[in-house]
């Protein structure tokens, strides 16, 4: 059958417009884009699995995560003017006293975990050591231990807090300032630059979050919940411990008092890409999803949810402001 010369000029006029149509721009998906995330060290195992996951359902938001002490990063927007899309910190605090109100205005609390002591098969007198005589143990002389830079990261400052709790539930007057004399020299920038330590041997003994060292399979010593500050029902306890760590600017102060461990998420207000990042923040408070991997990872969530400013939050995540019962 030959084509009629009618049929053959539609044919080559839909072919050239499927063409052309193929050939002109291509739009970019509805929650495309890069989003830049910057978290605290002790998410950095939790928030790789949810960033595998979340990309599985959002395979056109490229996340790039970049890792340090809370603190830090927050002076990554504050002294060096950087940007990010996503800020999740370690202490709920850090965003309230640093970043608000000209770098976030909101903060969602997500995540919960404790202090532990942490160590190795080849740490020194490992068979000894419980929650009862930890302290004992780290104080002798030949035993070295680990802690993070209270100036960098919430596990350092949450440490020393530690310890001064730990004074009153031992009994031990002056036992805080014996723990910060002992081993300064092995203070790194975020808790997780301690794992090193430890692998290598260069320490015996570590103070981390609980949920680490059960990622990293260590052994580790569960502290009494009168001082490992996991507890939320012994806030005004925990706040009898304090410290004054380096602010905002050069010679400013902030005071740091005893608390349970509260991680918190916000969307600064100089991020690039909000819609993504509202997605990656909605995925993350999901608990059929984000919660539910941090919770298998070891960091139990924030039950009920605490928004703060809900007001500002995004329109996209007003469905967790709706479902949470506190709100500030």
């Amino acid at each position: 059958m030959i084509a009629s010369p009618l049929n053959v000029i539609r044919f080559l006029f839909f072919f050239s417009i499927v063409v052309l149509m193929s050939c002109g721009p291509k739009r970019k998906p509805v929650g495309s884009g890069t989003i830049t995330i910057f978290h605290a060290g002790s998410l950095s195992y939790p928030f790789e699995k949810i960033i595998k996951a979340f990309n599985k359902e959002y395979p056109y938001v490229k996340v790039l995560a970049e890792s340090s002490g809370s603190l830090a990063g927050a002076r990554k927007l504050t002294e060096l003017k950087r940007s990010c899309d996503v800020f999740a910190s370690a202490d709920y605090k850090i965003i309230e006293q640093l970043l608000f109100p000209d770098y976030a205005n909101w903060y969602i609390a997500f995540a919960r975990n404790e202090l532990a002591v942490a160590f190795s098969e080849k740490s020194a007198f490992s068979k000894e050591i419980r929650s009862e005589n930890w302290h004992e143990i780290l104080l002798r002389p030949t035993v070295r231990y680990g802690r993070s830079d209270p100036n960098a990261d919430p596990c350092g400052y949450r440490s020393l807090l530690m310890w001064q709790l730990a004074e009153l539930y031992y009994q031990r007057p002056g036992l805080s300032s014996l723990l910060i004399k002992k081993d300064d020299r092995f203070v790194r920038p975020k808790e997780v630059d301690l794992l090193a330590l430890l692998e290598t041997g260069t320490v015996d003994y570590i103070f981390i979050y609980r949920s680490v060292a059960m990622q990293h399979g260590l052994k580790f010593i569960s502290l009494p919940d009168s001082i490992n500050l996991g507890n939320p029902a012994l806030e005004e306890h925990y706040s009898q411990a304090f410290l004054y760590l380096r602010g905002l600017s050069p010679g400013e102060k902030m005071t740091v008092r005893g608390e349970p461990m509260i991680y918190a998420v916000t969307i600064p207000l100089n991020a690039k890409n909000q819609e993504p990042a509202q997605k990656f923040v909605a995925f993350l408070l999901d608990p059929e999803k984000g919660g539910k991997i941090m919770e298998e990872c070891g960091q139990p969530a924030v039950k009920p949810l605490f928004v703060n400013n809900p007001q500002k939050i995004p329109d996209a995540l007003k469905f967790w402001v709706h479902n949470s019962v506190h709100q500030n």
